[in-house]
């Protein structure tokens, strides 16, 4: 599955508009993610994952739920020409192959496929690797929003048979009817929904043979710019975690990527991102682990990050995370 690091900040946007009433909480939900006032005023701005995870934590801690809630918010038109292009496919069934089929352009956590099981389809999310602290909200985000994305799809309510998570059942469970009408079952071997299969072969109302081939061919395009892009990214992104105790510089790092140092601004620019920011990104993740091993004295941590001085990675680390580092430690 291509993996995206790099994501719009619709998520986090909804985050916020979610604590509106709060503005006092701004703060703190931002806190530790490097997002600014220019990143949330630039519609073509582009975030880390880490980024819009430490959002979400920071979120998750005001409000056990909100992965549910975010999920009911994000529509299938929140999937830009994908959206587009489901909404005009011929079947039901040819809108969920189409959805499944470009997992980067989805932007999810997951691996998502659809298994259908004698009289039963379902869509199942796998394979998340990120935050284990996380993992629950992201499934509840996940799973909510491609429940919404049937019910917009049909134009109708999705009639759902079950749903399957498997972590323990939550305290805030009540709330889940909200999205899964449905008996539910925790503590199970997958995260998944299941309805009719027959629902596969019905005919989208919203169907449009013209339509849905001018939209694919661009989401096609779309996908194959944005894989070769995030090849590149992870290129350098490799580079740069190879070199942290001594990181190469921007000259020095465009000429092993055999190009010019404009060239790979440019580039980096072009992706949301710059030479400090992924420098900053990949030292944080390093900080991080090193933090969770107890005998990993902090000036040793700072020297194997490439800083000249113990002072200047706790005023770093402050930055990044909102707490220094012998707090972050601290059980």
């Amino acid at each position: 599955m291509l993996y995206a690091p790099l994501t719009t900040l619709h998520v986090v946007s909804l985050i916020l508009q979610r604590f509106a009433d709060q503005p006092e909480q701004r703060s703190r939900l931002l806190a530790g993610s490097g997002i600014g006032a220019a990143d949330l005023d630039n519609p073509d701005a582009r975030i880390t994952r880490a980024q819009e995870l430490q959002v979400c934590a920071n979120a998750l801690a005001l409000r056990a739920d909100l992965g549910l809630e975010l999920g009911r918010s994000l529509h299938v038109s929140s999937y830009g020409l994908l959206g587009y292009a489901a909404l005009s496919a011929a079947t039901f069934g040819d809108a969920w192959h189409l959805l499944l089929q470009y997992p980067a352009l989805l932007g999810t956590y997951f691996r998502l496929e659809m298994q259908v099981e004698g009289e039963q389809a379902w869509i199942c999310a796998s394979g998340y690797r990120d935050s284990a602290a996380l993992e629950v909200f992201n499934v509840e985000m996940c799973l909510a929003s491609l429940k919404l994305i049937g019910d917009e799809l049909l134009q109708q309510p999705l009639p759902l048979s079950s749903a399957e998570f498997t972590y323990a059942r939550p305290r805030y469970v009540g709330r889940y009817t909200d999205s899964f009408p449905c008996p539910l079952r925790f503590d199970a071997g997958r995260n998944a929904f299941s309805f009719p299969a027959e629902l596969l072969e019905r005919r989208l109302p919203l169907a449009d043979p013209v339509t849905h081939g001018e939209v694919l061919e661009r989401c096609r395009r779309q996908n194959a710019e944005f894989s070769s892009r995030q090849a590149w990214l992870q290129r350098v992104r490799q580079l740069l975690a190879a070199q942290l105790a001594e990181p190469p510089g921007l000259d020095n790092l465009a000429q092993q990527l055999h190009c010019s140092s404009r060239t790979l601004r440019r580039r980096l620019q072009e992706l949301g991102t710059s030479y400090q920011s992924l420098l900053d990104e990949l030292r944080f993740e390093r900080a991080k682990a090193l933090l969770g091993e107890q005998q990993w004295p902090v000036y040793r941590i700072a020297e194997v990050l490439g800083f000249s001085e113990t002072a200047s990675f706790r005023h770093a680390f402050q930055r990044w995370s909102g707490v220094p580092p012998s707090r972050f430690r601290a059980p």
